[in-house]
């Protein structure tokens, strides 16, 4: 455990030291078009997870790559940390995510997530400012852009029980495209709520994409069951790797929060 708290230290360190150079070599891209900042984040994305494999031993196994649809597309994924709120842009040309309106509000980070479009939300003002964000979520996806969600609306623990927002419904229905749902099992390589980061095989997996023309209700009950049966699945696998790893599974890792 000394050896993964020291080299989690580490990661972070850089992790941290990676964005900020970043920020400030991005700064070129507020005179360029979207795709200049688009293109900063795949690399920060790229090399964050090229350093979790080198310096925390934590590689990573994406499956059903093939299953990706090109064009404009929904993107419904499994949310356990924020490795993946990062991670995914690799795979699209134009990603889009909605997020709280206060991280727009952080200087220069939250300047560049207004210069790539991402959508903010202000989840204080109610009904209003969700049909209003359905509304935009939907006229940008159809301009072509991926829109990647997580339909629990925030990070949960490995097992805690799935609790899909019924406004994921709705933004399917506005966008009127295909969405790919995404499991993963990142919660036990990198927790929330924790600094430490864990050694082992990190799994994503491409499901088949539901089509669009589904109802609301269908399309929620639909992409909740893909999504957690296929999330049980690779996290079952995980931990037996992590049993043979550590002799046990992680605590930190495996209670639930």
């Amino acid at each position: 455990m000394v050896a993964i708290f020291l080299r989690s230290l580490l990661y972070n360190v850089l992790f941290y030291v990676l964005l900020v150079c970043l920020i400030i070599l991005a700064l070129p891209t507020f005179v360029m078009p979207r795709w200049a900042i688009l293109g900063v984040a795949k690399f920060w994305a790229r090399t964050s997870i090229w350093l979790l494999r080198v310096i925390c031993g934590t590689s990573v196994e994406y499956r059903g790559v093939e299953k990706i649809p090109q064009g404009p597309l929904i993107v419904a994924s499994k949310h356990q940390s924020m490795w993946e709120t990062f991670a995914l842009l690799q795979f699209f040309d134009q990603p889009l995510y909605i997020l709280k309106r206060e991280l727009e509000w952080i200087p220069f980070f939250g300047w560049y997530l207004k210069k790539a479009g991402m959508i903010g939300i202000d989840r204080a003002a109610g009904g209003r400012s969700l049909m209003k964000m359905v509304r935009r979520a939907g006229e940008e996806v159809r301009r072509g852009r991926q829109l990647i969600i997580f339909p629990e609306g925030t990070r949960t623990a490995v097992d805690a029980p799935p609790q899909y927002k019924p406004g994921v419904g709705q933004i399917y229905v506005s966008c009127g495209v295909a969405c790919l749902p995404v499991a993963l099992n990142s919660g036990l390589f990198w927790p929330r709520r924790t600094f430490l980061r864990y050694p082992g095989t990190l799994v994503v997996e491409f499901l088949d994409p539901l089509p669009p023309g589904l109802s609301r209700n269908e399309f929620t009950t639909r992409v909740s069951a893909v999504v957690e049966a296929a999330t049980q699945r690779i996290v079952a696998a995980a931990r037996a790797e992590q049993a043979q790893l550590f002799g046990r599974v992680p605590d930190v890792a495996a209670k639930k929060r």
